[in-house]
């Protein structure tokens, strides 16, 4: 039986209750984040951890909680599951409050919520036992404060939609001006030559743990050159490799784009390089 926390109780999943007046299901008034953890070893936990308390700054929300309380209420959520391969939901809403009104009320209460699921087994940077991603491409639509890890995730939601009806499974996503912003659901790297190339970050870029990851181990333990730069669709459609990364793939690599072959169509060496450097190192630092 899975056990989730919810405020003060860890409690059976399908006995966790939330009011409806939840500013959470009102509005989508929250933060959240998703933590993976392999073996009861939590990664990436200060960088998501920082980035929490920035999203919940930026809508001010004030909570509780610490970090040594949330790491602790993870670490008894792990060993409550099984300490597998598990990711860690956390969502903090701004609470209940009895009179809908979209400004903020004087006083809530915090709402708390988080649970584990199972996630697969870390992946080294072989290309056959890697997913292959088909994506597709599409103007991004989505608000203009995507760095903020918002439980409002509707223009994502559709955004993937569209991917999962073109018989994929994500979308890359270009600005008005057809640079390359991110994923649905992930950031992207690519490829050309020897370098490696990711967005820099804004206000349309979630600051993603992987991506952070991936740019420190890779300038540290690689000879690559690594950039955050303007990337345009030219560039991503013309690119030697294409990856996306998140917290629960790592970095997976693009074997084609709007039905057009990413290079040869197969995972790429640098994508093999980078994921077994992040296999070796993902617990460095980081936690």
């Amino acid at each position: 039986m899975a056990i989730a926390f919810l405020n003060d109780d860890f409690v059976p999943l399908e006995e966790a209750r939330i009011s409806p007046m939840d500013r959470g299901f009102l509005f989508g008034d929250g933060i959240y984040e998703v933590i993976p953890s392999y073996g009861g070893k939590l990664i990436g936990l200060n960088l998501h951890l920082t980035r929490l308390e920035n999203g919940l700054n930026e809508i001010k929300i004030d909570i509780p909680w610490n970090r040594a309380a949330l790491t602790a209420i993870f670490k008894k959520l792990m060993d409550q599951n099984g300490n597998g391969n598990l990711g860690i939901y956390l969502q903090i809403t701004r609470g209940v409050t009895m009179k809908r009104n979209h400004a903020f009320p004087a006083t809530t209460t915090p709402t708390l919520f988080a649970y584990t699921f199972d996630i697969p087994a870390p992946v080294t940077g072989d290309p056959d036992k890697v997913t292959h991603w088909k994506v597709t491409t599409r103007r991004d639509l989505r608000w203009q404060r995507c760095h903020i890890k918002s439980t409002s995730l509707l223009g994502n939601v559709l955004h993937m939609m569209e991917g999962v009806n073109d018989g994929g499974g994500e979308v890359l996503m270009f600005d008005a001006n057809d640079q390359l912003t991110e994923a649905a659901a992930c950031n992207v790297f690519v490829v050309h030559g020897n370098e490696v190339k990711t967005p820099p970050l804004d206000q349309h870029k979630l600051a993603g743990v992987t991506r952070d990851m991936a740019l420190q181990i890779l300038r540290a333990r690689s000879s690559l050159k690594v950039t955050e730069t303007q990337i345009t669709r030219d560039e991503v459609l013309h690119a030697d490799e294409v990856w996306l990364s998140s917290s629960t793939k790592e970095l997976e690599p693009v074997v084609s784009i709007d039905g057009r072959a990413v290079g040869d169509g197969q995972p790429g060496p640098i994508w093999s390089q980078a994921q077994s450097l992040f296999d070796l190192h993902r617990f460095d630092h980081f936690e």
